[in-house]
């Protein structure tokens, strides 16, 4: 007689794992990594490598030293929280600044909840916010390459993102169908964070996660039509307040946010019903900041906020239990 041992799901295994998943996502940020260094040249190989190496550092500190328990720098995922953050920082900033958003990132963000999978907030968003808030001045200081594509970087030339300008513009009483934003292309190009520069660096780089299957693309599409639709609605309501929906799609940093910081496992929901919650709630408020709060860019925020309601959203879209249908 053959004994059957049952143990506990689950019972089906793949062959995917947190390592191979995270090096699939450091293998996307690849294109726009090369993008920002064509544009900013060794700053962005600066900027990134110090990023890298603080949240790497920091984790393995708080490991060894607090924690006391295994070490888990090898998985990738503090690499991954390096590279976001420095995507999401100008190609200027000094390297003590970096560092101490580093340390932010992985120590409050990350290892404070008990590493990953445990964290409720995105680390290289809490990293980013808490840089904005305490360095307002270089976290907003933008360098432009020089005018041709060179990998020489001017630090005493510098400009407002083109969400920056639009704000300044409107701001100056100039109707938004006045801005000279075709004519000055070059802030529309040039200016912002490493990772705001190359969107289609950045959608090549989510397409191949798509395909590998490590995040759903339903999330970044419903981020990008919601920004979509409701900028298009206001712009054609009144084109002299609002610009072209195309400039909230493409300007600022929502491609980043929304194929590589609202796809993050540990802070989205676990349901598609939730994802598709969550991601309308961080395509609204995204646009609802950028047209009326004081920051011209909303996406980090966007997500923070809706991280905060990922345990609602699960607990209201919890899918029914497998055998718990009634009979009809």
């Amino acid at each position: 007689m053959n004994n059957y041992l049952i143990s506990g799901s689950p019972h089906i295994h793949g062959g995917e794992s947190t390592k191979k998943i995270m090096y699939s996502v450091i293998i996307a940020l690849m294109p726009a990594f090369l993008f920002s260094i064509y544009y900013f040249g060794f700053n962005a190989v600066r900027v990134t490598l110090i990023s890298v190496a603080a949240c790497v550092l920091t984790e393995w500190l708080i490991q060894k030293y607090l924690l006391k328990g295994e070490c888990t720098i090898g998985d990738g995922s503090a690499i991954i929280t390096g590279m976001l953050l420095a995507f999401n920082l100008p190609s200027n900033i000094p390297a003590w600044m970096i560092i101490v958003g580093s340390i932010v990132a992985i120590g409050i963000g990350k290892m404070s909840f008990g590493g990953l999978g445990n964290n409720p907030f995105n680390p290289a968003l809490v990293g980013r916010v808490f840089m904005l808030i305490s360095f307002p001045v270089a976290m907003t200081t933008w360098p432009t390459p020089n005018p041709i594509f060179s990998n020489a970087v001017t630090d005493a030339i510098t400009g407002p993102t083109v969400l920056g300008y639009i704000q300044e513009g409107l701001a100056k009483g100039i109707p938004a169908n006045e801005l000279t934003i075709y004519e000055n292309i070059e802030q529309f190009i040039y200016s912002g964070s490493l990772g705001e520069i190359g969107s289609i660096a950045i959608i090549i780089g989510g397409i191949f996660l798509i395909f590998r299957k490590v995040i759903d693309w339903q999330t970044p599409v419903i981020i990008i039509a919601t920004v979509g639709i409701i900028s298009t609605v206001c712009w054609l309501i009144d084109p002299t307040q609002f610009v072209h929906p195309m400039i909230h799609i493409f300007g600022g940093g929502l491609m980043l946010g929304a194929f590589f910081m609202a796809t993050d496992m540990a802070t989205s929901p676990m349901t598609m019903k939730g994802k598709i919650v969550f991601s309308i709630g961080v395509g609204a408020l995204t646009i609802i900041i950028r047209l009326w709060g004081a920051y011209p860019e909303g996406m980090s925020f966007a997500i923070l906020i809706m991280n905060a309601f990922v345990p609602l959203i699960n607990k209201a879209c919890k899918p029914k239990r497998f055998g718990n249908n009634p009979v009809k």
